[in-house]
């Protein structure tokens, strides 16, 4: 069975669901589908997978349930992960360059491939690509392998006024994405041997007709919400997928609006810790006697205002965009389980309808149901796959996430504690020289 492309898949004599394996699969146990037949809603892990229900939920095992621990990783370790000793295909994007014409603006980044595979003609390539070729990379993935889930590209468009997409941080910001994208198609075991990801790696001219490329997305898109079969039922995992992917959502949106207030607050917060240590210096030239102790209050307010500066820029530069870009995996995720519906009502329209003809005149199962099955299951297993893959990637991100957002808040308070202990020493010294000079 190809799992890149369901068209004209070979047939599967009308296998079950539950004995269908992923071909990508090293373990040899089937794919299981849990269905609760009760009235009783199932119970699920906190990444959609659905759980029995016979222990308790006591206080220490939610706590132990939230712990990011290397045990944790190693039980759920994603199967298809490579390390890098195994890995055969490595890509940066680098030096972004600012071009400028008569008819555009736009900033161009230099993409560098090192590979051993047979499929590309050289070893090592470096091209340059702007993110409308990105763009175009995202929109072939979705057309030719539509139910695997294609890592998100950061948002084009930006309000005018707010963002300068042409500033220093913005652009570094854009390349830090716009690589862990490249980076995690390279490491997805199917999308890394898509054509189309060989051309733009390799290709000095990609010949794109983004156009007619988004007819055909269009058209794809029409495809899938196309006819009138409601959907049964989907599985109970798909349900909690589903499940899952709006919570996460939600608290993802929750936090992004709480940051960015914070980031807000921090930012008039700055201004005024700025005018407040400017006090302090002038200060200075009218009491000559104050003079230490005053100068080591306006350089402890200012070490606590680039403190707080790198707080502020390691938030909006290194903790939002990763919050912004799970957002927008959750849509690419939600997007490829709609696909799976239509798929599945898809198959059920078509069985039924034969089911019906068969009743009447007895005549043979047709094939091109035997094709929708197979179709069916090619989605179901390799949303299964990249599920899995995608929480690996998550638990992954979120830890380095949180760790980097402690250690960056560490070091903001360390060096504002270090700052004012040193005018503490600073003023017990001149009380000292204070005393010794009335005593002389």
């Amino acid at each position: 069975m190809s799992v890149g492309t369901p068209r004209g898949l070979a047939s599967s004599g009308q296998k079950p669901i539950a004995e269908i394996l992923h071909p990508l699969s090293a373990a040899a146990e089937p794919l299981s589908v849990t269905v609760n037949l009760g009235g009783d809603k199932e119970a699920g892990l906190t990444n959609g997978t659905p759980v029995e229900t016979s222990s308790p939920a006591s206080t220490s095992s939610l706590f132990n349930r939230l712990q990011l621990d290397d045990d944790l990783e190693a039980d759920v370790r994603d199967p298809y992960a490579e390390t890098t000793e195994t890995r055969d295909l490595f890509v940066t994007v680098s030096d972004p360059k600012k071009h400028v014409s008569t008819m555009e603006t736009y900033i161009t980044y230099r993409v560098s491939t090192k590979t051993t595979r047979v499929e590309f003609d050289l070893p090592e390539y470096c091209v340059r690509r702007r993110y409308q070729d990105f763009d175009w990379l995202r929109i072939k993935l979705e057309d030719s392998q539509p139910t695997h889930l294609i890592p998100p590209l950061p948002e084009k468009f930006v309000m005018k006024g707010v963002v300068d997409r042409f500033s220093e941080e913005f652009v570094e910001t854009r390349m830090k994405a716009l690589d862990k994208f490249l980076k995690r198609i390279a490491d997805h075991p199917v999308l890394s041997f898509n054509p189309h990801l060989n051309s733009f790696l390799t290709a000095k001219d990609l010949n794109k007709r983004q156009g007619l490329a988004l007819l055909t997305k269009v058209g794809e898109s029409v495809k899938y919400v196309a006819g009138g079969y409601k959907l049964r039922a989907r599985p109970a995992e798909f349900c909690a997928m589903g499940e899952y992917l709006d919570t996460f959502n939600q608290k993802l949106g929750t936090i992004d609006r709480i940051a960015q207030r914070i980031l807000k607050e921090q930012s008039e917060y700055l201004t005024e810790l700025r005018e407040y240590g400017t006090v302090y210096s002038s200060w200075v030239g009218l009491e000559d006697e104050l003079r230490r102790p005053l100068e080591g209050v306006a350089g402890c307010v200012t070490t606590c205002c680039g403190a707080l500066e790198d707080l502020g820029e390691n938030m909006s530069q290194d903790f939002l965009p990763v919050l912004r870009e799970y957002v927008l995996y959750v849509e690419s995720m939600k997007n490829v389980l709609r696909k799976r519906d239509q798929s599945q009502a898809e198959y059920e329209a078509r069985l039924e309808a034969a089911i019906l003809r068969k009743q009447e005149d007895r005549t043979p199962m047709p094939l091109e149901v035997e094709k929708c099955q197979d179709k069916m299951e090619c989605f179901n297993a390799d949303l299964k796959a990249d599920w899995e893959r995608w929480q690996s990637n998550k638990r992954q991100d979120f830890k380095q996430l949180l760790t980097g957002m402690a250690d960056k808040n560490i070091n903001h308070y360390e060096k504002c504690q270090a700052a004012w202990e040193s005018l503490i020493t600073l003023l017990q010294d001149k009380q000292t020289e204070d005393k010794s000079s009335e005593t002389n």
